[in-house]
């Protein structure tokens, strides 16, 4: 298995569930014994580098493409605003305006335009983090403040991943577009939750998202004996495997506040990532073998 790479993500329907908690910390006990790569894909509230620093840390900035009307030539025709889908160009009296937090980067306009009268220039939207962390490779993106997209750079990160290591995806919270392009494409993805109404909630949005991108998941209840079983229950009657229960402890709180890693004072939470690893593997051989017989 580890020599094919394994990527798994680490989701969340909301925030506060301890999403980054696990994601790191599972990283951290498989890099002991495997080849880890830990990637950050919350790249508008990334915080993985806090608990793996990696150093030597190496920046590189990230941009896309975006057009720019030239100097002259054109005849003001609209094309360019109407095979637009998201509304980045606009034709206002004598001048083609761009509006580069909609633009998604696709060139249609710049294609299409009979004048050629576009050019694309380089935008800035924030930069990619790596280097060694602890036995693993760490990479991560960071969005600039003011950009509203963050799938253009989840998908840089996520193409400077290697194919042959075990990658272990921190996901963003919610189920939005950000969430998708983390979770797209990877092996298995496990979802984090904790047992409050808010928590279920969400938990049920994120369960509905996963089965829409068809995309293998099961649940880790977090904080599982501060409610009455209602996400026990859940699960059960929508077949959803509980892949770990990790009651409340204070120490995990007191780790996180402070930036260290649960697994380096705990060796029962240590024993449990790997318990929840080996549960990950059981399910991505079953639904390997599943798809090999069709």
């Amino acid at each position: 298995m580890e020599s094919q790479g394994l990527r798994i993500a680490v989701a969340s329907g909301k925030g506060g569930t301890g999403k980054t908690t696990l994601a790191t910390n599972l990283a951290a006990v498989l890099a002991g014994e495997n080849r880890v790569t830990y990637a950050d894909c919350d790249v508008e509230e990334p915080n993985g580098h806090l608990f793996l620093p990696p150093e030597p840390e190496v920046r590189t900035e990230e941009t896309v493409m975006v057009p720019v009307a030239a100097e002259g030539g054109c005849s003001l025709c609209g094309l360019c605003a109407d095979v637009c889908e998201f509304n980045a160009l606009a034709v206002m009296g004598e001048k083609v305006l761009s509006f580069t937090s909609l633009c998604h980067s696709c060139g249609a306009c710049v294609m299409l335009c009979p004048e050629r009268a576009l050019d694309e220039s380089e935008h800035s939207i924030g930069f990619i983090r790596s280097g060694p962390a602890r036995g693993l490779s760490f990479i991560g993106g960071s969005l600039s403040i003011g950009e509203a997209q963050a799938p253009p750079l989840t998908r840089a990160v996520k193409k400077q991943l290697p194919h042959e290591d075990i990658v272990i995806i921190d996901a963003p919270p919610g189920t939005s577009c950000p969430v998708i392009a983390a979770v797209r494409d990877v092996d298995y993805v496990i979802l984090v939750t904790e047992p409050t109404p808010f928590g279920m909630n969400d938990l049920r949005l994120a369960v509905g998202m996963l089965r829409s991108l068809r995309q293998p998941f099961g649940v880790v209840l977090n904080r599982c004996d501060i409610s009455d079983g209602l996400a026990r229950d859940y699960c059960r009657n929508e077949s959803i495997r509980i892949l770990l229960e990790i009651p409340y402890d204070r120490r995990i709180a007191e780790a996180y506040a402070v930036g260290r890693l649960v697994v380096d004072d705990d060796k029962q939470f240590r024993q449990q990532m790997r318990s929840l690893y080996q549960a990950v593997i059981q399910e991505v051989m079953h639904v390997r073998a599943r798809r090999s017989q069709r």
